[in-house]
């Protein structure tokens, strides 16, 4: 019986641990990321370490990003653009910044 329960207990933690950290956010306004050109729609970001893997749909690709925490929670994701290029995402209802350096 705490065999089965310390088994659960363990494949529980690994789930949790293994499980990927997504968001979603918005583009108003086509653009670019990485040297990719984006159109206006709703994309997911999935960070592993400093890479973020963008998708929507099917596609995916991947950009370097600095991630850093702020003081504040953000409300909604937004993102941050210079001459039509993606520099910063702030991730809804978290700390957390993504920072996009070409």
């Amino acid at each position: 019986m705490i065999q089965r329960i310390l088994f659960l207990m363990a494949t529980f933690a690994l789930v949790i641990a293994s499980a990927a950290s997504t968001y979603s956010f918005t583009i108003f306004e086509k653009s670019t990321l990485n040297g990719k050109e984006l159109k206006p729609g709703e994309y997911k970001v999935e960070l592993k370490g400093n890479t973020a893997i963008v998708k929507q749909g099917k596609s995916a690709f991947e950009a370097p990003v600095r991630v850093e925490t702020t003081g504040d929670k953000a409300s909604i994701s937004s993102v941050k653009y210079v001459d039509g290029v993606i520099r910063e995402i702030r991730l809804g209802g978290t700390k957390t910044k993504l920072i996009f350096e070409n």
